[in-house]
């Protein structure tokens, strides 16, 4: 803990020599509003819901299956047969399976069509800011969204306009 506090103290004093000696340029935005008008980020939304949708009415479907199949079961169970009983009871137990497995195969798959829809319009919103820091000669950019920044002056720049303008927005 010390040898930390120590590294922290360096660091700090690192950096406000640093600051004496040259005009250093800081910038903030928000990413998650930036994002949230994007064009591409609504289109991704609708087709994520889109595939949300299917998913969720398939799992109806086996839903009501199971749900008759149960039913049958409880009105029937008194005076069936032993075998025909066990037979049912196994039947029900392979839908409830089956059901579990769909549930985390329909997880799966939106995670991985959220991530397919939304990586390539983080990555150009990167390459954006990444472009903006470079032509502004920005040393950093704080993302407000990401709530790591405590505390930002009013020298700070909002990057916000110049990465629109990047982006066309």
């Amino acid at each position: 803990m010390k040898m930390i506090k120590t590294f922290v103290l360096a660091c700090l004093l690192l950096l406000s020599s640093m600051l004496t000696a040259q005009d250093l340029k800081f910038g903030h935005i928000n990413m998650q509003e930036l994002i949230m008008e994007l064009p591409a980020k609504l289109e991704a939304d609708t087709k994520l819901q889109a595939e949300a949708q299917i998913l969720q009415d398939r799992m109806k479907v086996m839903s009501e299956e199971h749900e008759k199949k149960f039913r049958d079961y409880i009105a029937q169970r008194e005076t069936m047969p032993e075998l025909i009983r066990t037979t049912m009871e196994k039947e029900i137990q392979d839908i409830e399976q089956r059901l579990q497995n769909y549930q985390t195969m329909a997880q799966q798959t939106l995670q991985k069509k959220e991530q397919e829809l939304y990586q390539p319009i983080l990555e150009k919103v990167q390459q954006a800011v990444d472009n903006v820091g470079q032509e502004q000669g920005f040393i950093y950019i704080f993302d407000l969204s990401s709530q790591v920044v405590l505390y930002h002056s009013d020298k700070s720049v909002d990057c916000g306009p110049l990465v629109k303008a990047k982006l066309g927005l």
